[in-house]
C-alpha cells in the first residue's frame, strides 16, 4: 500500500501548501490578514472559486479581533455552526457561541407568527447586548431581517456580521442588500457559503490571534 500522510498537522500543512500553490497570483488580491481566511474557506470546501466570492467590507478583520478580544457572545444561525466552532479557544477569550433555532418557545412563535425560526431567533439575540458578532450561514431571512433591525436601531451595530447563507431562495440578494450597510461584514457573493463557510470564516479571524498548539 502507498505511503500517505497521517498526521493531521502534516496534513493541514500540505493542504495549504497546496491551496497557496493554486491560488497563484490569486494572493496579491487581498491584503495580509485576509489571505489566512481565503484559503481556510477554500480548505473546508476545495472550491478555488471563493477566493472570487468572498468580500471583506467595512474592516471586518480588525472589528471582529477587537469583539473577541474584549470578550463576547457570538450569535448563529445554526447549531452546526455552535458545534463547529472551537470551543476550547472561545472560552479562552472569554466568547461564547449560542444559537436559538431549536428554543421551544422559538418555535411557537415563529408558528404563530407564520415567520421562521430564524426570524425569531435573530430579534431575540438583538435584545441581548453582550450579542457582537453574528454568524449566519444557513438563513436569509435571519440577514434580511438584521438588516431591517439595524435601520430601524432596534439593535446596537454589531463587531461583525459574518453573512454567508447558502441557498436558491433570497440567499443571493439577502447578502447583496446588506452591503448597503456601513458594517463590518463578511460575505460570500451568489448562491453559495453555508455553516461550514461561516465557521471556516470566523475560525480565519480567531487563528490570527490564538496559535494553536502543533501549527
Amino acid at each position: 500500500m502507498k505511503e500517505y500522510i497521517k498526521e493531521p498537522q502534516l496534513i493541514e500543512k500540505r493542504s495549504f501548501e497546496i491551496i497557496t500553490e493554486e491560488l497563484g497570483e490569486k494572493i496579491n488580491n487581498f491584503k495580509e490578514e485576509e489571505l489566512p481566511i481565503v484559503k481556510r474557506v477554500i480548505h473546508t470546501t476545495a472550491d478555488f472559486e471563493y477566493a472570487d466570492l468572498i468580500k471583506f467590507m467595512n474592516n471586518p478583520i480588525e472589528e471582529g479581533k477587537k469583539a473577541i478580544e474584549k470578550g463576547c457572545k457570538i450569535y448563529c444561525d445554526t447549531n452546526m455552526i455552535v458545534n463547529g466552532l472551537s470551543k476550547n479557544i472561545l472560552k479562552k477569550f472569554n466568547c461564547t457561541p449560542y444559537c436559538f433555532v431549536s428554543d421551544e418557545a422559538v418555535a411557537k412563535e415563529s408558528k404563530e407568527r407564520g415567520v421562521t425560526r430564524s426570524i425569531v431567533g435573530i430579534e431575540k439575540a438583538g435584545k441581548d447586548r453582550e450579542t457582537k458578532i453574528f454568524l449566519l450561514g444557513n438563513a436569509p431571512t435571519a440577514l434580511f431581517r438584521l438588516k431591517e433591525m439595524i435601520e430601524n436601531n432596534e439593535i446596537e451595530k454589531p463587531a461583525l456580521v459574518v453573512g454567508a447563507p447558502v441557498g436558491f431562495v433570497g440567499a443571493s440578494e439577502s447578502k447583496k442588500v446588506f452591503k448597503d450597510l456601513n458594517i463590518p461584514y463578511i460575505t460570500i457573493d451568489g448562491r453559495k457559503g453555508g455553516s461550514t463557510v461561516t465557521v471556516s470564516i470566523l475560525h480565519g479571524i480567531l487563528y490570527q490571534l490564538y496559535k494553536r498548539e502543533g501549527f
